[in-house]
């Protein structure tokens, strides 16, 4: 088809017109759709008001926070020693479970600061059994775990108020287990020795001894031989506490053998 000059002034025409269409439909669809306009008038309400007034019985999101203790931990801006709630079997239960899924990794299950990541070299955590820890208000806990101090995070999103609440109360428990004295002890409760305990039921004295930790994990996170989703192995051969100690030799660079050092069992575990 031969182009002319007729034929090019027509193909302009269309090609504007085209794109006039295409701006024109974009703009209504935003700039022209019915809305209201904050704090300006409107025909289509008997008031005269384009603003509706709070429909009953609807509240503003943090506006039932009323129990300013229950919410911050802090009356007049000081931290309480005291719980916003009974404290029952059920919230120690609870508490317990909380604290050995968000604490436990850098506390320890009896709170002692010493963590599985904090022995991977991360940060110490704080020891709810030193003299420290042992003074400070309750409310203490929940404050931290709320706003985070230090190194620590907040875990306001992760863990429910009550639940904060709950593990607070745990920790104390925790810290009454560890530095518990006779007088602590109900009248006419029995007591006796951890380590009498453990012979009772078939142990060893020291399992009711401390429990030391230790460089080495007893878990290998690649597979002894060959490959497993990609990943090379190990080359130590994967074995548990109660067979004899191997010392397996693995193959350093350069074609040179060493020898793996022998991973011991803790000595005891400590009953909390």
């Amino acid at each position: 088809m031969k182009i002319t000059r007729k034929n090019s002034a027509r193909l302009l025409v269309l090609c504007a017109a085209t794109a006039l269409m295409f701006a024109a439909g974009c703009r209504e669809d935003m700039q022209d759709e019915p809305k209201m306009i904050p704090q300006r008038g409107t025909t289509m309400f008997a008031d005269g008001r384009s603003a509706r007034p709070q429909v009953a019985h609807t509240i503003a999101r943090g506006q039932l926070e009323e129990d300013q203790y229950f919410y911050t931990g802090l009356v007049n801006g000081k931290e309480q020693d005291a719980m916003p709630f009974p404290v029952t079997l059920q919230v120690l239960e609870r508490g317990q479970e909380r604290f050995n899924i968000y604490c436990t990794p850098c506390h320890s299950r009896v709170g002692n600061g010493d963590g599985m990541i904090v022995q991977r070299g991360y940060k110490p955590a704080g020891n709810f059994q030193d003299a420290k820890r042992l003074g400070q208000p309750l409310s203490h806990y929940f404050y931290v775990m709320t706003n985070g101090y230090g190194a620590m995070p907040n875990y306001a999103a992760q863990v429910s108020p009550v639940d904060r609440w709950a593990i607070a109360a745990y920790i104390r428990a925790l810290q009454l287990s560890q530095n518990a004295a006779s007088a602590d002890v109900p009248a006419g409760t029995q007591v006796q020795d951890l380590k009498a305990v453990a012979v009772q039921e078939g142990l060893p004295a020291s399992y009711a001894g401390p429990w030391p930790t230790t460089d080495n994990t007893d878990v290998n996170a690649l597979p002894p031989t060959g490959t497993a989703a990609g990943a090379p192995a190990e080359g130590t051969e994967v074995r548990s506490l109660s067979q004899p100690e191997k010392n397996p030799t693995i193959n350093a660079p350069g074609g040179a053998s060493t020898k793996t050092p022998a991973t011991k069992a803790p000595a005891g575990k400590a009953s909390h």
